[in-house]
């Protein structure tokens, strides 16, 4: 079973943040800074909410405010869905799929030890599936 702790071991426990009282354009060009979709927002190192580029487009865009002007606390999500280092990536699946998310903060002894997206979840998946076809083969040829 690949869990959320060796998937953080391959990817890394980089957690990009933002403070609640930064702007949301300073949000957005940290995103763009590290090519991530999502920011774990940090208030003196306690986790308080999570900031999306979907909260960008559906809470400042398409409502006609201005990124420079908004703090991100008044778009965050202030109570994000997380994951423990212990669950399994396809319970982490379930998590994203029922609470309509795209990334979990993984929190361990009430601190932030990563985050995991959807898209580290389907690539850690595939990855997992095509070793677990690569071993039957070499079962079937008589290697193993």
């Amino acid at each position: 079973m690949l869990t959320v702790r060796r998937l953080l071991a391959l990817k890394g426990h980089i957690v990009h943040h933002v403070a609640p009282e930064a702007t949301v354009l300073e949000a957005l060009q940290r995103m763009a800074q590290h090519d991530v979709g999502a920011l774990v927002v940090l208030d003196e190192g306690e986790l308080v909410g999570l900031v999306t580029e979907r909260d960008y487009a559906r809470k400042v865009i398409l409502r006609g405010r201005h990124s420079n002007e908004m703090r991100v606390a008044e778009i965050m999500a202030d109570k994000p869905v997380c994951a423990r280092s212990t669950q399994s990536i396809e319970e982490c699946m379930h998590l994203m799929t029922e609470h309509r998310t795209r990334h979990l903060p993984v929190v361990e002894n009430g601190q932030v030890a990563g985050i995991v997206s959807i898209g580290d979840i389907v690539k850690a998946i595939i990855a997992d599936r095509e070793t677990t076809i690569e071993e039957l083969h070499q079962y079937i040829r008589g290697e193993r």
